[in-house]
């Protein structure tokens, strides 16, 4: 009986591997017979796993979605990869889901092997994550999942998007991917109306249901879509926009810019321009002031004074 059992572990574990196992290889892993194999499969069938089987020369055995969750089985890595992914998930960043991930986190810590719990307790007593605070923004998991499933069944979505002062206005796309930045989450998805690739940020979208009808795929815009939101997020309306002229080569700021951040024009040797952005005055008059060079900012005005105040206050904390 034990060794039955073993053979039903190690059955359950090639099984859950994404592709289909003939019999004969099953048998062959398992060192047992065809027969064995079939009566095998029928006692997980028994025991709730839906194990799928087709025929012909490229049919064989696959473990497929039931009506429950059947118990799963995890090597060592898998297990440490879904506890640190646990842990992720209820910090926050996704509305909604701490507790649930809390409650998931319990349940796999309680079964972890001690070996196993010193790596994810390791990982947890000495990472110091970066708070961001309340104004960071917090995405719907309804709303992550619907857009992912539009995007997996190529079906047309229509929503209210919301534009930095929180005004809203219709839109209806062919949604493509969706990238995740930090606890950002964006839409790359054609816009129909403007007939042309757009980017939306996901807490900022309000989904109108039904989805559809379905669509023809198009060509991403670029291979690397994550790149391509990456730039798209940097010359995106941001609250605040500036054009800032460093006193320093372009080459030199360059290195100290992220695309995400800003773009770099050279004016001539000594001298280039900065186009920058944030939602915040606070963020971007410090990220200026960590650039390590001279510049000159004329506009917007509301940054013009947020330095203002600044350079007040920097010269009254000195003697």
């Amino acid at each position: 009986m034990l060794e039955t059992s073993a053979r039903l572990l190690r059955l359950l574990s090639l099984l859950q591997t994404p592709r289909d196992w003939s019999g004969s290889e099953l048998a062959e892993r398992l060192s047992v017979s065809t027969r064995t194999v079939r009566n095998d499969i029928e006692r997980l069938r028994t025991l709730g796993y839906p194990v799928h089987a087709t025929r012909g020369a490229i049919g064989g055995y696959r473990l497929g979605a039931g009506a429950a969750l059947p118990p799963l089985l995890l090597d060592d890595e898998e297990a440490v990869a879904v506890a640190v992914g646990l842990r992720t998930a209820a910090g926050g960043g996704i509305s909604g889901i701490e507790e649930t991930s809390l409650r998931a986190l319990a349940k796999l810590e309680q079964v972890l092997p001690s070996r196993l719990r010193r790596r994810v307790n390791a990982l947890q007593s000495y990472t110091v994550p970066v708070r961001w605070g309340d104004t960071s923004p917090r995405v719907d998991p309804n709303t992550l999942t619907l857009l992912a499933g539009a995007c997996r069944d190529h079906e047309r979505l229509r929503f209210d998007y919301r534009d930095h002062h929180g005004t809203a206005s219709p839109r209806a796309v062919e949604p493509h991917r969706l990238v995740n930045w930090g606890r950002r989450w964006y839409l790359v998805a054609w816009d129909i109306d403007r007939q042309d690739w757009r980017t939306f940020r996901v807490d900022r979208i309000e989904p109108r249901t039904p989805t559809g009808p379905r669509f023809a795929p198009r060509e991403l815009p670029e291979e690397d879509v994550a790149a391509y939101v990456s730039r798209r997020v940097s010359s995106a309306a941001w609250r605040y926009r500036a054009r800032v002229v460093v006193h320093a080569p372009a080459e030199a700021v360059a290195e100290r810019v992220w695309e995400a951040v800003g773009t770099v024009e050279a004016v001539d040797e000594r001298t280039c321009v900065l186009d920058t952005g944030s939602d915040s005055l606070e963020t971007l008059a410090v990220y200026l002031g960590m650039l390590g060079f001279d510049f000159s900012v004329t506009e917007p005005p509301e940054l013009v004074a947020h330095l203002r105040d600044l350079a007040d206050r920097y010269r009254r904390a000195t003697p």
